[in-house]
């Protein structure tokens, strides 16, 4: 096989996986923001317990337990109905990817302890889900996207 023939394979797998792009882009933020929303969710459902929890388990360096439990809720809540969306989806992710590394720092003498592994293991997960979206964007099937070719980027506040 010469290189032109390996060439030629190589653009025809491109030409299947390329047009996957857009829905795997969806697929990773609708994924990865429902774990935090369900999170949210479970938070703002029972609040006592949650004030309890970060009162008495989670240590969070330098926040109050209630400023903690307050803006950990909120950015589980908002940061991911922003990445659902594909609204505002870098920042969004980014603010994702924070209240992840606090709930480990928060969490660290547990998911650092023998027999945490896989606990660990899901935030990584979601640490790089949550970077790689940070890096390339929401992708096609986001509201970025619909805004930017409906109105150019003048909606972000940049010039066209």
């Amino acid at each position: 096989m010469n290189i032109a023939a390996i060439v030629r394979q190589l653009r025809a797998l491109d030409k299947i996986l390329d047009p996957l792009q857009p829905l795997f882009a969806l697929g990773t933020r609708w994924w990865v923001s429902w774990q935090f929303l369900k999170s949210g969710m479970l938070k703002i459902s029972d609040w006592e317990g949650t004030l309890f929890l970060f009162q008495e388990e989670y240590h969070t360096p330098v926040l109050s337990p209630l400023l903690a439990a307050l803006l950990g809720t909120l950015g589980e809540l908002f940061f991911s109905v922003l990445l659902i969306l594909g609204l505002f989806g870098r920042p969004a992710a980014v603010g994702l990817l924070a209240v992840n590394v606090m709930a480990v720092v928060a969490y660290a003498h547990v998911l650092l302890t023998p027999g945490f592994e896989a606990a660990l293991g899901q935030h990584y997960l979601w640490g790089f889900m949550l970077v790689m979206l940070a890096v390339y964007g929401p992708g096609r099937l986001s509201l970025d996207n619909w805004l930017v070719s409906r109105f150019g980027r003048r909606w972000l506040g940049q010039q066209a």
